[in-house]
C-alpha cells in the first residue's frame, strides 16, 4: 500500500473510548496524541515506559497491567496497535477489523487500516503529512510546511469569519528580516493592516489579495490620525469580523503607544495579543556597531524621546542615554546634558533610518554633534547614542575611537 488508496480524514475522538496495546515509547506517543484530542485511553501492556507511567499515575490514561485480550476492544471506536511484537499487533489488527473498529497497526503499515500522520498545530491549522509509509521523510515536509507557514510563507487568511481580533506586532526597525515569526505568521491571517510610517514596510508588499491596508503613519507635522482615530480603527475592524494586525516599527511597548491600544480593545470586549519586536532603541544603535551596553564602559542605558525631560536621567558617560526621535530637540537635548555636568568630550552618535540601505552615522561630541548634525542635514527617524558606548562603533573617527580598537578598525 503506497498510500495512494487513503482517504484523508481527521477523527473527533473527544470523549470517545481509544485503546493502546503496548507500553514502550511510541505507546506513550500516541497516547499523548490521543489525549490531546480528548479521547478516553485505555492502555494494555505488562509493562510501560516511563512516558505511560506517567499519564498513569496522573490518571489521564488507565493501565490495564497485562497482556491484550479480545474483549479489550469491546466499545472502542479507535485502536493503536504499539507492542513491538509483530505477531501481538497482527492480532490486534485483525481483530479490530472483524469488528469494524479502525485500527492503526505499528507494525506492518502496509496492512493498517488506518495511519497516523506526522502532525503539527500552527494556530488552528493542523498539518498531516503521510509520505507512502517513510515517518522520518514524512516529518521532514510536516516540518517545511509548518516552517512555511510560521514565517508567513503560505496563506493563513481565513475566509469564513468568526470573532475579529487585534494583534499589535512589533515590526522591528525597518528590516524586513528583523520581525518575529510570530509577526510574520500574524500577517499571513490579516484581513486589515493598520501600518504606521515606519518598521518593515516592505512586508506590505508580501499581503495577499483583499488584504486592506490601513495608513496612520506619523510624520513630524503631518499626522495621517491621531491615537483616538487608530484606536477607534483597531475597534471598529475587529468587532466587524476582521483578523486586524497592527503593524508598528520597533516594539509596541516602548515608546510605542502599545500600551494604549491593548488597553482600549480590552475595554471594548475585543481579543487583542501583543507581539513583541526588535526595538529600534537597541537595534539601531547596533546598526551602526554601538552597543548600548559594553564591559568596561556601560552597565546600563536609558531610552528616552527627544521630547523628555532629561533632567532625571543619569548624566555620566559610563551609562548610555538612547534618545528616540529626538532631531528636533537635538540642540536643547545636549545644553541640558551639559549643564548637568557631562562633558563636552563625551561621544554621540545619531544613526538615521538604522538597517535600510539610506542608512547614515553621523559621529561627534556632546560639543560639536548639533553643528555636524545640522550640516550634513540630520532628519527622523534617527536614533541618537550619548555615552562612552559610541567609541566602540567602527564609524567613530580616531579623535574618538579608543586607541586600542581604532588599531583593529
Amino acid at each position: 500500500m503506497s498510500g495512494i488508496d487513503l482517504y484523508p480524514t481527521s477523527l473527533r475522538l473527544l470523549g470517545r473510548d481509544v485503546l493502546v496495546v503496548g507500553g514502550g515509547k511510541v505507546a506513550g506517543r500516541r497516547a499523548q496524541g490521543l489525549l490531546d484530542a480528548g479521547a478516553k485511553v485505555t492502555v494494555v501492556a505488562p509493562e510501560a515506559a516511563a512516558d505511560v507511567v506517567r499519564l498513569a499515575e496522573a490518571g489521564l490514561v488507565a493501565w490495564e497491567r497485562r497482556g491484550y485480550e479480545t474483549a479489550d476492544l469491546e466499545g472502542a471506536w479507535f485502536v493503536q496497535t504499539a507492542t513491538g511484537v509483530p505477531a501481538v499487533d497482527a492480532r490486534v489488527a485483525a481483530e479490530a477489523e472483524e469488528r469494524r473498529v479502525w485500527c492503526v497497526n505499528a507494525a506492518d503499515h502496509e496492512s493498517s487500516a488506518a495511519w497516523t500522520p506526522a502532525t503539527a498545530r500552527v494556530d488552528d491549522v493542523t498539518v498531516a503529512v503521510n509520505a507512502g509509509g517513510d515517518p522520518r521523510r514524512a516529518k521532514a515536509l510536516k516540518d517545511a510546511v509548518v516552517l512555511a507557514l510560521r514565517t508567513g510563507k503560505l496563506p493563513l487568511r481565513r475566509s469564513r469569519h468568526g470573532a475579529g481580533r487585534v494583534a499589535l506586532v512589533g515590526g522591528g526597525p525597518g528590516d524586513t528580516g528583523l520581525i518575529t515569526v510570530r509577526g510574520r505568521t500574524l500577517l499571513a491571517e490579516a484581513d486589515v493592516v493598520v501600518a504606521d510610517r515606519l518598521g518593515p514596510r516592505g512586508l506590505l508588499d508580501e499581503l495577499g489579495d483583499g488584504v486592506r491596508v490601513i495608513e496612520v503613519g506619523k510624520a513630524p507635522g503631518a499626522h495621517t490620525a491621531t491615537q483616538e482615530e487608530i484606536n477607534a480603527i483597531l475597534v471598529r475592524e475587529a468587532q466587524a469580523g476582521h483578523v486586524v494586525v497592527r503593524l508598528k516599527g520597533g516594539d509596541p511597548y516602548v515608546l510605542g503607544r502599545g500600551g494604549e491600544e491593548a488597553e482600549y480593545c480590552r475595554r471594548h470586549g475585543v481579543d487583542v495579543e501583543v507581539v513583541p519586536g526588535v526595538t529600534s532603541a537597541v537595534s539601531v544603535p547596533a546598526a551602526a556597531g554601538i552597543p548600548v551596553t559594553h564591559r568596561g564602559l556601560a552597565t546600563g542605558f536609558s531610552v528616552a524621546t527627544g521630547h523628555d525631560e532629561l533632567a532625571e536621567l543619569p548624566a555620566r558617560p559610563d551609562h548610555t542615554i538612547v534618545l528616540l526621535m529626538g532631531v528636533r530637540r537635538l540642540a536643547d537635548s545636549a545644553a541640558m546634558l551639559r549643564s548637568r555636568g557631562l562633558g563636552e568630550s563625551t561621544p554621540v552618535a545619531i544613526v538615521e533610518r538604522g538597517w535600510t540601505p539610506e542608512q547614515r552615522v553621523t559621529v561627534g561630541t556632546l560639543g560639536t554633534i548639533v553643528d555636524r548634525a545640522r550640516a550634513v542635514g540630520v532628519a527622523n527617524p534617527a536614533v541618537i547614542v550619548i555615552g562612552d558606548v559610541v567609541r566602540v562603533s567602527p564609524y567613530a573617527p580616531s579623535d574618538i575611537a579608543y586607541a586600542s580598537l581604532s588599531t583593529n578598525r
